[in-house]
């Protein structure tokens, strides 16, 4: 199974964080993927700084293509509106749709994801 590193763990493993160790696994396991959402909430704040390296290896990362089911995703959003979820934005919805279309487990620090694996069967990891 392959695993869709969100942001915020990307975020936190760039500050050699917590969860660096975990990513260093996957990563040595070569079972990590991206996709472009993830990309574009981290390349541009990794320009600024100048990251190019960094910048390099995130695309050097298997690319999960985005094929975005708009009624699902609104079907998402209804779903978590109705179990008093309001705070979901849209990007994540489609992260996590992402990783359900390619039956990839999601590794975040965001725990609405945490929400969406029982409101929309999401795969967490771990």
């Amino acid at each position: 199974m392959s695993i869709l590193i969100d942001t915020s763990v990307w975020i936190d493993y760039f500050r050699h964080g917590g969860n660096a160790e975990v990513v260093d696994f996957l990563i040595d396991e070569d079972i990590i993927v991206i996709n472009d959402i993830i990309l574009a909430e981290l390349v541009p704040f990794l320009r600024v700084r100048n990251q190019r390296a960094l910048i390099d290896l995130l695309f050097g990362i298997e690319r999960l293509e985005m094929s975005a089911d708009w009624l699902q995703i609104m079907e998402y959003q209804y779903t978590c509106l109705k179990s008093g979820l309001n705070g979901i934005a849209i990007p994540d919805l489609l992260i996590a749709q992402n990783a359900r279309q390619n039956a990839a487990a999601m590794y975040s620090l965001d725990g609405h994801f945490q929400h969406l694996q029982g409101i929309i069967g999401l795969t967490l990891y771990p």
